[in-house]
């Protein structure tokens, strides 16, 4: 899985304001400054947050942004898909819609795979939780493995 730049950035961002303990809105500078982030970049990708329903914002001198629902109810897969649109494609297609012939035809099966070991991460894991730093054991399970951190 190849995760973009402006994705990441659009998951920093949102863990940013998981960590925001009040009710105040953060401003799109305070965002950009705290994750190293630049700004002009910010601001579109939380107009896609924004229309994804991650994020909700506020004009005026007292506005900024703010998440949507309580960090505990947004997974990471909502922010990817809310950027990216569905978590597994292959050329654009969901994989349980493609039809593969002859003996490609169990291909489809391991992109549906590849999917759901996607799923089984990142629908686990709150933007609560990467702001509390308190990550799902099964995530902890994965990177515990020394041949996670193997790069081939």
């Amino acid at each position: 899985m190849r995760i973009s730049a402006k994705t990441d950035y659009a998951v920093r961002a949102a863990v940013e304001l998981a960590a925001v303990t009040d009710e105040h809105p953060l401003k799109s500078e305070r965002i950009a400054t705290a994750q190293e982030i630049p700004l002009r970049f910010l601001e579109n990708i939380l107009v896609q947050l924004r229309q994804g329903g991650i994020v909700v914002s506020r004009r005026g001198a007292e506005g900024g942004y703010r998440l949507a629902l309580p960090p505990e109810e947004i997974t990471v897969a909502d922010v990817i898909r809310a950027i990216d649109g569905p978590l597994a494609a292959v050329s654009g297609e969901r994989p349980e819609k493609l039809d593969f012939h002859g003996t490609a035809e169990p291909l489809r099966e391991v992109w549906v795979a590849v999917r759901a070991s996607l799923r089984d991460v990142l629908e686990h894991v709150t933007l609560a939780d990467l702001a509390s730093g308190a990550l799902p054991d099964a995530v902890r399970a994965r990177t515990a493995d020394p041949d996670a951190w193997l790069t081939r």
